[in-house]
């Protein structure tokens, strides 16, 4: 049976001063994530690589991804408004999770990707084809979507007794089974075989790629080689961002501590803002196209004020 209607989220702190702080920089974060995302998928339409097809969708992902999260977050820092009704509860939990589970799904895929482009340059348009681009893309939202589902109906049907306070700054797994008035032993194994397990495979699958890359890199000239590292260098500083501190939260039995919301910061807010800045700045082909893109656009807006 269940009592709960509604859930009080602590915040990321009960300091006023830390409150308003934090306010104004979860505040310029998002808006920096946003921004950075939307000119990643405005550019990427001008140019014609899997690649950058993957990234614009990881573009696309970060933004619902961290907007599941971070709206309530900055409005309750903001009006100090902490209550969340158990319906829009869950609907973030599922949000976060099949956004968040797509884009660990998607990272794998980038990393095929690259593999391919460096190892089997000669047989990467084949290889890389249209088709096989979109079967890729849609098996990460399959795969992020059926993890959202085991996640929101392991909680949904237990009881909710009381108390209804959750120690965090948004809804998750863990923080939520500590309100559940029932044992929830077998719920916290499910939780980690379906959330840490998949982060530590996957994160593990990464290694091993980009271990079998670097290794190839020896193959190329030097130009070639820059470029490598440069590419790749930014998808592990990425995936060590995002794998990390998710699998130091969810890799352990169904429990707290004070130290994880500071750990979820980085994987649902900083990490999505980083992606852009990490890949345009890194990226030079990125870094052209936006400049392609600001000189043609001031060109126009010149010529309509002319």
């Amino acid at each position: 049976m269940n009592n709960v209607m509604e859930f009080l989220l602590l915040g990321p702190t009960q300091n006023v001063k830390l409150q308003k702080f934090s306010f104004v920089v979860f505040l310029i974060v998002y808006l920096v994530n946003l921004a950075g995302n939307l000119l990643i998928m405005i550019t990427i339409s001008t140019l014609n690589s899997p690649m950058y097809f993957f990234l614009a969708s990881l573009s696309f992902m970060d933004v619902i991804y961290s907007s599941s999260i971070s709206p309530k977050l900055i409005s309750s820092l903001f009006v100090g408004e902490n209550t969340i009704s158990f319906q829009s509860c869950m609907t973030q939990l599922f949000t976060e999770h099949f956004f968040g589970g797509s884009e660990v799904f998607l990272l794998l895929v980038m990393a095929y990707d690259r593999y391919v482009a460096i190892c089997k340059p000669l047989h990467y348009l084949v290889i890389m084809r249209q088709r096989v681009c979109v079967v890729l893309l849609v098996v990460s939202w399959v795969g992020g979507f059926l993890h959202s589902i085991i996640q929101l109906s392991t909680i949904f049907g237990l009881p909710f007794c009381g108390p209804n306070i959750i120690d965090h700054f948004f809804c998750d797994m863990y923080p939520l089974l500590k309100l559940v008035c029932t044992d929830t032993y077998v719920t916290g194994i499910l939780v980690l075989a379906n959330g840490g397990l998949i982060c530590t495979i996957v994160f593990l699958l990464l290694l091993v790629s980009y271990g079998v890359i670097l290794h190839s890199l020896k193959n190329l000239c030097q130009e070639g080689r820059r470029k490598a590292l440069q590419t790749c260098g930014s998808h592990i500083t990425v995936v060590v961002c995002f794998f990390v501190p998710c699998i130091f939260v969810y890799v352990r039995p169904a429990n707290t501590f004070s130290f994880d919301k500071s750990l979820s910061v980085f994987y649902t807010i900083i990490t999505p803002m980083l992606n852009p800045l990490i890949y345009t700045l890194r990226n030079s082909e990125m870094t052209n196209a936006m400049n392609k893109l600001w000189r043609r656009n001031t060109a126009f807006y010149g010529d309509n004020i002319m």
